[in-house]
């Protein structure tokens, strides 16, 4: 039974980056009609798809925040409670049952992405196209290695990273 909140937890947060990926990519494919592309937007596209693939999807994702969601998950077999097991994506977040620094900017992350998407949906085509093709390319890298890091757990061969819980568990 454990196990059933480790796979609710990892696929949980797929779920919810893939649902970003899903609201996001019309609008970023809307960025392209009309003749609203020229060499300065094409210029910015191909830099900021370049920045959000290395900042967001390597450095972000792949480096911090992937392997951090499936150690929490395998977590959940070692240190199960039932709060955690049904809140699971959100325990893989590290919204809860971690360390202060965690939660911190757990909360903080969340919060900012919150306040960015406020702020990006005032622009207009292209720009928010744009930007929106960036956090389209971060996000499947993330997700792309949260499934890295899910098979190589399931391989038996996962990577040692830490979970950040609360000294208590």
């Amino acid at each position: 039974m454990l196990i059933v909140a480790a796979v609710w937890g990892i696929s949980g947060v797929l779920a919810i980056l893939g649902f970003a990926i899903y609201r996001l990519f019309p609008i970023a494919m809307d960025s392209f009609e009309g003749s609203n592309f020229g060499l300065l937007e094409w210029s910015v596209l191909a830099v900021w798809v370049a920045f959000m693939i290395y900042a967001e999807g390597v450095r972000g994702f792949h480096f911090a925040f992937s392997p951090r969601v499936v150690a929490r998950a395998r977590a959940l077999l070692t240190h199960p409670d039932l709060p955690s097991s049904l809140l699971a994506p959100f325990y893989c977040f590290g919204f809860f049952r971690a360390t202060r620094k965690r939660k911190i900017v757990s909360w903080s992350v969340a919060l900012g992405v919150i306040g960015l998407v406020l702020v990006v949906q005032l622009l207009e085509q292209p720009w928010r196209g744009i930007i929106d093709w960036g956090v389209v390319a971060g996000l499947g890298i993330g997700m792309a290695s949260i499934l890295f890091y899910s098979i190589c757990w399931i391989i038996g061969k996962p990577i040692d990273f830490p979970t950040d819980l609360p000294d208590s568990d």
